[in-house]
C-alpha cells in the first residue's frame, strides 16, 4: 500500500453550491484546461456551508451536462449518496454518463450523511452503521446491473468508495472499489491505510489495485511528500462559489507535473 510507481493525479472537487451554473460550467471548463486530471461535484441537495439556504444544484444532472462540455477530464460524484436512488437506477444512470462522456466517468459512491438532505426530500435517515449496511447490500447489485445493462459500458468503470469508517466502509472498499477516498492528515492516513490493507489481505484482494486518494488543502511541497509516501496517488482540491478560486489547484497540478517528469 505504500506503492508510488502510480501516476500522480490531480483532482479538482467543484462544489455545487452558491453559484450560477454557468459559473460552475466555466470553472469545469477553466480547469480543464489548466490540465486537473477529474472533476468531481457533490451529492448534496442544499450548500454544506455559507448560506444553508443558497444555491444549489442536483449532482448526476450536472455530470451528465459536464459529460458533453469536457472532453479530457474523468468526471464523477465525491460521493453520490447511496440512499436516494434505486441501486439499479443508479447503474444504469452511471452506464448512461459513461456513454455520453466516452468512458469517462468515476462512479463514487458512498452511504450518506448530510441529515437535511434526508429530512427535507423525505428519505429515511436511519443510523450510520444502517446507511452502511444498506450500502453493502447495494454495491452488489450496482455490479450485477452494470453487467446486464444493454450497450454496456464503454469500460469497466471505475468505483471509488468515499469514507473512513474502520471496520464496515474500509471493508467495502476492500471488497469493491477500485479508488479509496478519504480524509485527514497524514498520521490519519497511515492508519487507515494500514487497516485497509489488513481488510484486503481478510478478503484475498492485492491491496495495491486499490488507488488511495485524498482531500488535501494545505501546500503541495510540504503535505505531498508525506501524502505520497503513504501511497496517496490522488490529490482532491476542493473549491465552492461563488467564486471559484483554483489558485491552490494549480499549484497542486504544477507540483504533480514535477514529480512525475
Amino acid at each position: 500500500m505504500t506503492d508510488t510507481t502510480r501516476p500522480i493525479r490531480i483532482g479538482l472537487q467543484l462544489q455545487p453550491q452558491h453559484a450560477d451554473y454557468r459559473t460552475i460550467r466555466e470553472t469545469a471548463s477553466a480547469a480543464e484546461d489548466l490540465g486537473v486530471d477529474i472533476i468531481f461535484n457533490w451529492d448534496h441537495f442544499y450548500p454544506l456551508y455559507g448560506d444553508p439556504d443558497g444555491k444549489h444544484f442536483e449532482c448526476w444532472t450536472m455530470l451528465g451536462a459536464w459529460a458533453e462540455s469536457t472532453s479530457r477530464v474523468e468526471i464523477g460524484a465525491l460521493v453520490t449518496c447511496n440512499s436516494y436512488r434505486n441501486p439499479e437506477l443508479l447503474a444504469d444512470m452511471a452506464r448512461t454518463v459513461d456513454h455520453i462522456s466516452d468512458g469517462r466517468l468515476i462512479l463514487g459512491i458512498g452511504s450518506g450523511w448530510f441529515e437535511k438532505d434526508y429530512d427535507e426530500y423525505g428519505y429515511e435517515f436511519g443510523t450510520a452503521g444502517g446507511r452502511l449496511d444498506d450500502l453493502a447490500k447495494a454495491l452488489p447489485r450496482i455490479e450485477s446491473r452494470l453487467g446486464k445493462l444493454n450497450p454496456a459500458p464503454t469500460r469497466k468503470i471505475p468505483v471509488l468508495i468515499g469514507g473512513g469508517g474502520e471496520k464496515k466502509t474500509l471493508k467495502l472498499v476492500a471488497k469493491h472499489a477500485d479508488i479509496w477516498h478519504g480524509f485527514g492528515d497524514p498520521e490519519t492516513v497511515e492508519r487507515k491505510v494500514g487497516i485497509l490493507k489488513q481488510h484486503c489481505a481478510d478478503v484475498g484482494r492485492d491491496a495495491a489495485e486499490i488507488e488511495i486518494s485524498t482531500g488535501v488543502q494545505g501546500e503541495p511541497d510540504e503535505l505531498g511528500p508525506k501524502l505520497r509516501g503513504l501511497g496517496v496517488s490522488l490529490f482532491t482540491v476542493g473549491v465552492g462559489g461563488p467564486d471559484y478560486d483554483l489558485g491552490l489547484l494549480k499549484k497542486w497540478i504544477s507540483w504533480r507535473d514535477a514529480q512525475n517528469g
